[in-house]
């Protein structure tokens, strides 16, 4: 069973650690992403999901093991939830993790959502029209913006 447990501050270098995965599989769709002088690549900043009350950022867990995680911002000020980054390593690909993971977000944050996608991340855009078409029943917007990303609206109630 999936669970997403809140990162909390002291728990930040684990969740770095983790984003490696994601950044080294992202690399191959923006080769402007390089490793840095001692072999990793620039860490996020973080600073905002302990700052900033609309942050959330989640592991995903199964059972004991950490296999990925999720940084979730709630909207506010008529802005829409989202998941500004969602990863689920390569080991748990396939299983629906990331469907078990991305549902409960969707029910722990009802509202009115926005998914965004690179243009070159063929496997993200077909994983959240998946999700996001099942979960809807097909009640969703897709539109592509000037930044060359698709773009995914719906609303999801609490559960």
């Amino acid at each position: 069973m999936i669970e997403l447990v809140r990162v909390e501050k002291e728990e930040e270098d684990t969740l770095h650690h983790l984003m490696q995965f994601y950044i080294y599989e992202f690399a191959a769709l923006k080769p402007e992403i390089k490793l840095e002088q001692d072999g990793t690549y620039k860490r996020f900043d973080l600073s905002t999901y302990w700052e900033d009350p609309c942050h959330h950022p989640f592991f995903i867990k199964l059972g004991e093991e950490l296999i990925g995680f999720a940084l979730v911002f709630i909207g506010n000020d008529g802005n829409p939830n989202s998941i500004e980054e969602f990863h689920v390593i390569r080991k748990y690909n396939g299983f629906g993790y990331g469907r078990q993971a991305a549902l409960k977000i969707f029910t722990m944050f009802p509202g009115k959502w926005r998914i965004t996608q690179i243009e070159a991340n063929d496997p993200a855009k077909a994983f959240w029209r998946n999700v996001i078409g099942q979960y809807t029943n097909g009640s969703y917007s897709e539109t592509n913006d000037s930044n060359r990303r698709t773009i995914q609206e719906f609303e999801s109630v609490s559960g």
